[in-house]
């Protein structure tokens, strides 16, 4: 029987992070490192580390989640950012619901393990976005972007933002079509050194990526 889990990184300029994060990858998980036009060397940093790299090169968090989705052939995949912040120890056990059956789509819900490492800004405009997706029915209060479902029906779902807005659209057409979606605590570090994120990272990349949120709020139902 199949074991392998495909694990989806999105990848921009993450070479200082990528070393030490795939060491940590748990036995029986396949790295697949999408890079989105790195200019740092990630993706031959990715290979020399034992990854898979496929390019995308149309810009955007979407436009690399769904690249990856379509590389990848495991039955379970997860999808992790690649700049540190997450375990991928703390994979195991956002898998274990979806393997076991007893839910379609586990996400994690950051818990910063000091204070500074989620800035207010993203902070705050996280909780304004799932604050109005619980109004929708949606029971989550993280966007996180670790989460784990079954890759034939994370495609299926037919998610068409290949912007900010792609793990919003995914969780309301998710929610939309029944999914039973459970959210884990995971811890939530200080980013790779060297690295910067693309929307926490400053007020304007958190707004940029509110702007994309409501945009998908007003499009989708």
């Amino acid at each position: 029987m199949r074991t392998q889990i495909d694990v989806v990184l999105p990848c921009l300029d993450e070479a200082a992070a990528l070393p030490g994060l795939l060491a940590a990858f748990p036995p029986g998980y396949r790295a697949i490192v999408v890079d989105n036009g790195s200019r740092d060397g990630s993706p031959e940093v990715a290979a020399r580390h034992g990854a898979l790299v496929v390019r995308e090169p149309r810009r955007g968090y979407g436009a690399a989640v769904h690249t990856g989705l379509e590389a990848a052939d495991a039955e379970l995949v997860a999808v992790l950012d690649a700049d540190g912040s997450f375990d991928p120890a703390e994979l195991p056990a956002l898998v274990a619901p979806v393997a076991d059956g007893d839910a379609d789509l586990t996400v994690g819900r950051r818990r910063p393990v000091r204070a500074g490492v989620w800035p207010w800004h993203a902070r705050a405009g996280t909780a304004l976005v799932a604050a109005l997706l619980r109004h929708r029915g949606v029971p989550l209060w993280d966007l996180s972007p670790i989460r784990v479902a079954r890759r034939a029906a994370l495609l299926d779902l037919g998610v068409t933002d290949r912007a900010f807005g792609y793990p919003l659209e995914l969780l309301i057409r998710a929610a939309a079509a029944g999914w039973r979606i459970r959210e884990l605590d995971v811890r939530y570090a200080p980013r790779a050194a060297g690295t910067r994120s693309k929307v926490s990272g400053s007020v304007r990349g958190t707004l940029r990526a509110t702007r994309d949120f409501a945009g998908v709020l007003r499009s989708v139902r």
